[in-house]
C-alpha cells in the first residue's frame, strides 16, 4: 500500500496565536514516496533489533534484553 506523498512532505503545528497550521518540509516539486507497512506475520519473524540489543522474537528474547521492565 502506498500513502499519500503530502503525509511526509508537510507536517501541521500549532502557531503562537493557538491556529493550527500546515508546513512544507520539502521543496515545490520534489518526489516522495510513502509507503505502508503491512503486519508480518509472526512465524516470519525471528528476531528483534532494539536499542538494547538483538534478540529472539520471544518473550524470553525481550526479558533477557529488558530485564528491568520484565513483570
Amino acid at each position: 500500500e502506498e500513502r499519500a506523498a503530502r503525509e511526509v512532505t508537510h507536517i501541521s503545528g500549532r502557531g503562537a496565536d493557538g491556529a493550527t497550521f500546515e508546513v512544507q518540509l520539502t521543496p515545490d516539486g520534489s518526489p516522495a514516496r510513502n509507503f505502508a507497512f503491512d503486519v508480518t506475520p509472526s512465524r516470519f519473524v525471528t528476531g528483534l533489533i532494539t536499542e538494547r540489543g538483538v534478540c529472539a522474537a520471544t518473550e524470553e528474547g525481550l526479558r533477557g534484553l529488558f530485564p528491568d521492565l520484565a513483570g
